[in-house]
């Protein structure tokens, strides 16, 4: 399917645009807000090629793409014009938490790229300067330093941007409010006159002594209070006086008020905030870690991680480095990969055994949602196991104090972000903690298995025969190679059986024998055959492939249909599909273990109806 057709069966079966107030994304992830979430039927978007899950929580209808969410996105704003769909009642008829959970995603989801680039940056001067590449008395320094600090030390400006945008006011006023707070003038001002001992008056207003830079709650409270000044002053000012008079009041009372009231006030809420965090790592820093390594799968689940997400970044931004956040969800990704891969190894299916190898590596790297609501979710014990071994890592950070000095995605590439400080042990205890969730949840989840829907195996004979000896001819041309040197571990492992590999030269595909077939894959790259002679033959095309979903291919068989060797299976665009996939083709048997011997006629080079392999038993 298509990302087209895709976005379109998801936009229809949400309600249709008119049922759509707003539309955002993150890394794998739709967030709706729906007008009646009664209309939409999950049901059938879980259905559908290309759905992860569905998800109705946090105050958003969420529907879990995976990595190519982006694409279908894109298609989804062309379908309609979501940016501006949102009436002003808005998710009135959400709960309190639900609306809060709801702005906070809002305001930090399209912010985090920059912060990740900038924290990125610092890690990497973190990581020159350790090894000595770059002095940090030098410019070169100093530089680099100045460029990864830019994003933090100015965010009040990029909040700003961003929570105008939820909150439905204009952005570049917005950004002026925010740049008030970070005016060099102001920050003169603040400093002579607490060098003074002296107060600052606006118009006999009392203005305190704060300074903004790299702070968080107070620029948020800003744009929310300019969210009701805005309406107000478009409401009473004449047309012909708004692009004038609305920005002029709005720049006088937000900004008046902010200097004087509302930054203030979000000052010291960050302060608390901060306190409090402090107290907690002072006299239980063993805590929130484990918290946050053992929950964070429930919390993604609930929308409840989006509070921790602002806690980092302010911790970040005032003391340079988060101990709540970014470690404890860092090992909770690893041990949701380690859970996953471990149902790889251990599963039958090979629909999950591609599942769980694709989910569990990109939960490694940060991206969760495919190994949770693909895996863990679905079969249970892979959540526990998860939950286990980011537990254990998260026990583990927390007694060390481990912590992070840079914003970034929470996965295995986040381990340069825990480089600072005199001495590497903070980045040696990160790495050691990510072991432990690894380590810990690939056990449990391996030992404790998954209850497998027998009834679907796609390898299940469709009739009972008595095995012979038997030939096995080439299904299609090209390059033959040992199934040990295919690129993919859950072939070249011989987890899916025994067999050999062909580089095919063309985009055809053939019966290698007599028999009926089981199987075809929805996405047609994989086809399961049992021959007259009781052989299961599964044979696949191209090492994740699975992800073009259906795209480029043309089966011309069916599930039951008998066929003859030589019959044409398949037909793929071969050209197409080798620009982003290893086109390598599996031909293994699945049934290997009831044969004496599996014997390769074949070495080199062979044609399609080609002697390839003879089946002894």
């Amino acid at each position: 399917m298509s990302y087209t057709d895709l976005a379109k069966k998801i936009l229809d079966n949400v309600g249709g645009e008119q049922n759509v107030m707003a539309l955002e994304h993150c890394a794998t992830r739709l967030r709706f807000n729906l007008k009646d979430e009664s209309k939409a039927n999950s049901a059938v978007i879980e259905s559908l090629p290309g759905v992860v899950s569905v998800i109705n929580k946090g105050g958003q209808y969420q529907v879990v793409i995976g990595n190519e969410v982006i694409e279908v996105f894109n298609e989804l704003v062309k379908l309609g014009d979501f940016a501006n769909s949102a009436d002003e009642n808005g998710g009135s008829g959400q709960s309190m938490v639900n609306r809060i959970l709801d702005t906070i995603s809002g305001i930090f989801f399209p912010i985090v790229p920059a912060l990740a680039g900038a924290g990125m940056l610092k890690a990497l001067l973190s990581v020159l300067v350790v090894t000595k590449l770059v002095s940090n008395q030098s410019a070169s320094f100093q530089i680099l330093n100045f460029m990864g600090d830019a994003g933090f030390y100015f965010m009040p400006v990029i909040i700003a941007a961003s929570a105008a945008k939820k909150f439905k006011v204009n952005q570049y006023v917005a950004m002026a409010i925010g740049a008030m707070l970070l005016h060099p003038a102001f920050i003169s001002m603040v400093a002579t006159a607490k060098e003074a001992g002296v107060g600052l008056k606006l118009l006999g207003i009392p203005v305190p002594l704060v300074s903004y830079g790299s702070s968080v709650i107070p620029i948020i409270l800003a744009i929310w209070l300019m969210s009701y000044v805005e309406p107000v002053a478009t409401r009473y000012t004449p047309k012909s006086m708004r692009i004038i008079m609305v920005p002029l009041l709005e720049m006088l009372v937000v900004g008046v008020a902010t200097l004087a009231l509302v930054g203030p006030l979000g000052f010291n809420l960050g302060k608390l905030l901060g306190d409090f965090i402090n107290f907690v790592n002072t006299y239980a820093s063993w805590l929130v870690p484990l918290l946050v390594g053992t929950f964070t799968p429930l919390m993604v689940m609930t929308g409840m991680h989006y509070g921790l997400i602002p806690i980092g970044i302010n911790m970040l931004a005032t003391t340079g480095f988060d101990t709540v956040a970014g470690p404890g969800m860092m090992v909770s990704n690893i041990a949701q990969g380690g859970a996953a891969l471990a149902v790889a190894i251990r599963a039958k299916s090979i629909d999950i055994k591609s599942l769980a190898t694709s989910a569990g590596i990109s939960a490694i790297v940060g991206i969760t949602e495919p190994a949770m609501y693909g895996i863990s979710l679905r079969f249970k014990r892979p959540l526990i196991a998860a939950m286990a071994g980011g537990g254990a890592a998260g026990l583990f950070i927390g007694v060390m104090g481990v912590g992070r000095y840079a914003q970034v995605a929470p996965g295995l590439f986040a381990l340069p972000s825990f480089i600072g400080g005199d001495s590497l042990n903070n980045f040696i205890y990160a790495i050691v903690g990510c072991g432990i969730a690894f380590v810990v949840a690939f056990g449990v989840s391996f030992v404790l298995g998954i209850e497998e829907p027998q009834e679907k195996h796609p390898l299940k004979t469709a009739k009972e025969v008595t095995l012979c000896d038997e030939e096995i001819y080439a299904p299609i041309s090209g390059k033959v190679i040992s199934l040990e040197n295919v690129g993919d571990p859950v072939f070249s492992s011989g987890a899916l059986g025994k067999g050999v590999a062909i580089v095919p030269d063309n985009g055809r595909l053939y019966a290698p024998a007599d028999g009926e077939i089981n199987f075809v894959f929805a996405t047609g790259h994989a086809i399961g055959l049992t021959s007259g002679k009781g052989a299961q033959i599964l044979t696949h095309v191209g090492f994740d492939t699975v992800n073009l979903k259906g795209e480029h291919f043309t089966p011309k068989v069916k599930a039951g249909q008998s066929v003859k060797r030589g019959d044409l299976l398949l037909e793929f665009d071969i050209e197409k599909i080798k620009e982003n996939f290893d086109i390598t083709t599996p031909i293994v048997i699945t049934n290997h273990n009831q044969y004496g011997s599996i014997d390769f006629v074949k070495q080199s080079e062979v044609n399609s109806d080609e002697p390839l392999l003879v089946l002894s038993i």
